[in-house]
């Protein structure tokens, strides 16, 4: 037995919007989109979308077992996921999304970590954390 691998699955607000913001400002390629989700995919790495817009939780009696989450897409599960996408060519990805406007902010770079890797940090619009990472032997 191997694992051969993992998708993250990234929640979000409103999916149209997200999908905008992943091909635009990230460079993903949307291959199916219906409802509230989306696969999207750039060279070898797939990332889904779910959209997270269930406002019910607003409502539910206190005394409702497990109030806040019932449906799985409760609007505050937006923004809450992270993500770490490895890439070789880390300097021209950074320069690419520098120029798009996609970092975490304006003082991002690439850090060095204590491990070798070498990454940078992007948000998508509803603050999902996208980390880009270089190991040092790639």
């Amino acid at each position: 037995m191997r694992m051969i691998q993992a998708i993250p699955a990234l929640p979000v607000r409103e999916i149209t919007t997200a999908v905008d913001f992943y091909r635009d400002k990230l460079g993903f390629d949307s291959f199916y989109h219906e409802g509230g989700f989306a696969r999207l995919r750039r060279s070898d790495v797939e990332i889904q979308l779910w959209e997270a817009s269930d406002e019910d939780w607003k409502t539910r009696p206190a005394e409702t077992p497990f109030r806040a989450v019932v449906s799985g897409a409760e609007s505050f599960l937006a923004g809450t996921a992270s993500c770490r996408i490895a890439v070789q060519g880390i300097d021209d990805l950074y320069a690419e999304y520098k120029e798009k406007g996609a970092l975490y902010d304006s003082e991002t770079k690439i850090v060095t970590e204590w491990w070798g890797d070498r990454d940078f940090h992007a948000l998508d619009q509803d603050r999902n954390l996208i980390t880009f990472f270089e190991r040092p032997d790639s």
